[in-house]
C-alpha cells in the first residue's frame, strides 16, 4: 500500500514537471514569435486569425471567432483591420448570398508562410543537439499529447 502511495507522488511530481516545462516552452515559444512577427505588420492576433484561414479556409466571422475564443464584435474589427491592409477579403457565399466568408489575400498568404518558415527555422536550430531518434521520439509524443488533449 505505502509503495503504491510513493508512485502516486512521483507520479504527481512528474506531471507537475511536465506541465512546468510545456508552460515554459509555451511561452518561450510565444516570444520568439513575437519577435519575428515584430519584422511584420501585423498584430499577434491578426497572425492567429490568418493562421485559422491559412489551413481551414474560408470562414465565416462566427466561425473564426469561434476558433479563436473571441466574441464576433472583436473579430470583426480584426478582420476589418485585415481588410484594410490587404490582407483577407470579405466574399459573399456563392451558395447563400447572405452568408459572407473571410478570404485570405495573397500578402497573407505570403506574410503566414514566412513567418511559419522562419519559426520551423529557429525550432530545427533548437532540435541541433538532438539526435535523429530524439527527433521522431519527441515528434512521436508530441503528437499523442496533442490527439489527447484537442477538443472533439
Amino acid at each position: 500500500m505505502t509503495h503504491r502511495s510513493n508512485q502516486s507522488n512521483g507520479d504527481l511530481q512528474f506531471v507537475a514537471d511536465i506541465e512546468k516545462d510545456l508552460r515554459y516552452i509555451s511561452s518561450i515559444i510565444k516570444q520568439k514569435g513575437r519577435e519575428i512577427l515584430s519584422q511584420y505588420t501585423i498584430t499577434p492576433p491578426q497572425f492567429i486569425a490568418l493562421q485559422w484561414l491559412f489551413e481551414d479556409g474560408d470562414m465565416t466571422i462566427g466561425d473564426l471567432s469561434n476558433k479563436m475564443y473571441l466574441a464576433c464584435s472583436t473579430t470583426t474589427d480584426l478582420v476589418d483591420r485585415m481588410e484594410k491592409n490587404q490582407l483577407v477579403e470579405r466574399v459573399k457565399d456563392e451558395k447563400d448570398r447572405r452568408v459572407v466568408r473571410i478570404h485570405m489575400l495573397k500578402e497573407g498568404e505570403r506574410i503566414i508562410e514566412e513567418v511559419i518558415k522562419k519559426r520551423q527555422n529557429y525550432l530545427q536550430s533548437v532540435l541541433t543537439d538532438f539526435s535523429a531518434e530524439e527527433v521522431l521520439l519527441l515528434k512521436d509524443n508530441l503528437a499523442k499529447l496533442h490527439q489527447e488533449i484537442k477538443p472533439e
